[in-house]
């Protein structure tokens, strides 16, 4: 007697084998069965009436760091059919953490996370991947967020550390490997990332080797140098002597189109010289941020309290405007401030007025009476700092040509916090299925499911997962290939897909007959490799 069998299905397995028809056996949380099963007896059976069985998709890049454990069901992925993600990414994750950078993070990532009404009562790795411990319908993967160990070590300082602290930060990082981490993120472009060298970067990944870990970098440039900036991820892997996976690996703004053949050309190069190299994207040409990430780096030295005083600063006016408009700063890749590209998407705090939200720059500034770029600084001034944002900066010639590449694998980036949120939160793996798979016929659907199945979960150190095979844990997603449609917009982005029937996790469905079950079976999926992860309540450094 089988715990659930699903009979009837076109299976396609993950690993980019053709599809098969085959019946699917659970018992307790793993698949025990494939084949011709339909004659056996289950507790439960799931007809997939001839739809495509295939396991739950991992999204590769988060910020669902708080929203799981704030909305427990994550209606917005496991709807698409993710059943693990990936989160600590960017830097600035929220463990570990101590009282005083609690508060900090707190401030500086409510354009990510938003202000749910969840206690940030933990202190290690440890006690945080706790909290994921069926208490969420999804499972996830962390990586150590290098900013918020730096934090921990030397605040938010921009300087170099001492060999006292790097040596810190390099225990902090193996402790957290210890206890479950996947891999190291940076933020090169934020604070306190981006005050680290590329040297620093090598030290700290190297804490990674014993671990099979990767680095995991959102690099320093992604605009005029975009192509450098990938190159020296890459050579700081090299150095290292580990895996680098380029997330949210787009080219994006109007010097970049077309160049996407190049960027991958240098990714197969360095491939063929040893280097394993992997990336993520979305299928969506805005990204999302929150509102002061624009700002040049000088203004982020030493915290959200030091860039409010800055803003007011008439002294340091001319230059921020300088720097922003006409120079091209860091904040934004090197390239002028293109005021018409960024739409307001939430206002955390404050007294900034939320009508504005859905609204370009220009649009709010015109309104206000003022330039993009007065306005700009008064609206973080009245949020105080609390504002997310679209960047309409993406080509769709480079989307579509880097997914396409072998080592590629999906992840949404998803921020789902704010009034009006971006869309690929709520679409990102069934309009990469839908539009680039089916309808547009770029990929195969076996190799589009690998993509999301079995190569994401090789990275992320989930070695019993992303495969049909017996002995492997049922996570697994049952969809209709004809119906299935992303239908959040950038008017509308709440909007959940259709054509998902059934979604399970760790053998429990979360998804039946296309109705949330309200089911929270996810767990912390800490990596395997070296030894048994480690648990510690009590953070030393």
């Amino acid at each position: 007697m089988y715990d659930i069998l699903i009979t009837g299905g076109r299976v396609i397995d993950g690993t980019g084998s053709p599809w098969y028809r085959a019946d699917i056996a659970i018992m307790d949380n793993r698949i025990v069965a494939v084949g011709k099963l339909a004659d056996s007896s289950a507790h439960h059976t799931i007809d997939a009436d001839d739809r495509v069985v295939c396991p739950g998709f991992i999204d590769m890049h988060t910020h669902s760091d708080l929203q799981p454990l704030a909305h427990p069901l994550q209606e917005c992925k496991i709807r698409q059919g993710v059943t693990t993600e990936l989160i600590g990414h960017d830097g600035l994750g929220l463990a570990p953490i101590t009282p005083q950078t609690a508060a900090i993070l707190q401030e500086q990532l409510a354009g990510w996370n938003g202000r749910p009404d969840v206690a940030w009562d933990w202190h290690t790795a440890t006690m945080y991947l706790d909290r994921f411990e069926e208490t969420t319908a999804v499972n996830v993967a962390w990586l150590v967020p290098h900013g918020t160990v730096r934090m921990l070590v030397m605040g938010e300082d921009n300087r170099a550390p001492t060999d006292d602290e790097m040596q810190a930060m390099c225990h902090i990082i193996t402790q957290c490997m210890r206890e479950g981490a996947v891999g190291l993120s940076t933020g090169l472009t934020y604070s306190p990332c981006m005050f680290a060298t590329d040297d620093e970067m090598v030290t700290l990944c190297e804490t990674l080797q014993p671990f099979n870990g990767f680095y995991c970098p959102h690099h320093r440039n992604y605009g005029s140098e975009a192509l450098k900036a990938y190159a020296d991820s890459i050579e700081i892997a090299r150095r290292a002597n580990v895996p680098v996976h380029l997330t949210h690996c787009h080219l994006g703004y109007p010097n970049n189109k077309g160049r996407a053949p190049e960027l991958l050309a240098n990714i197969d190069a360095a491939r063929a010289d040893g280097v394993e190299v992997t990336m993520d994207t979305y299928p969506y040409l805005a990204g999302s941020t929150y509102l002061h990430a624009f700002l040049p780096s000088w203004m982020h030295d030493g915290g959200s309290e030091a860039i409010l005083a800055r803003l007011q600063s008439t002294d340091l006016h001319d230059r921020l405007r300088h720097d922003m408009e006409v120079v091209g700063s860091d904040g934004f890749n090197g390239i002028p401030m293109g005021w018409e590209m960024i739409q307001i998407s939430g206002i955390m705090d404050g007294e900034a007025d939320p009508s504005l939200v859905g609204m370009y720059l220009p649009e709010a500034a015109a309104r206000a009476g003022k330039s993009p770029f007065e306005f700009f600084v008064e609206l973080l001034l009245q949020s105080r700092l609390s504002v997310s944002c679209l960047a309409h900066i993406g080509n769709e010639e480079n989307v579509q040509t880097i997914l396409q590449h072998p080592a590629h694998t999906v992840g949404s980036d998803g921020i789902l916090v704010g009034e009006r949120p971006h869309p690929r939160g709520w679409g990102t793996h069934v309009k990469f299925l839908a539009h680039y798979v089916r309808d547009m016929g770029l990929l195969s659907w076996e190799e589009g499911i690998r993509k999301m199945t079995s190569a994401a979960a090789r990275r992320i150190g989930a070695i019993d997962r992303g495969i049909i095979r017996p002995g492997m844990m049922a996570d697994i997603v049952v969809f209709d290939a004809d119906t299935l449609r992303d239908t959040a917009t950038y008017d509308n982005p709440r909007s959940y897909p259709e054509g998902v029937h059934h979604v399970i996790v760790n053998g429990i469905p979360v998804v039946a007959g296309a109705q949330v079950t309200g089911a929270t079976p996810g767990r912390p999926l800490r990596s395997p490799y070296g030894r048994q992860p480690e648990r510690m309540t009590t953070l030393v450094y």
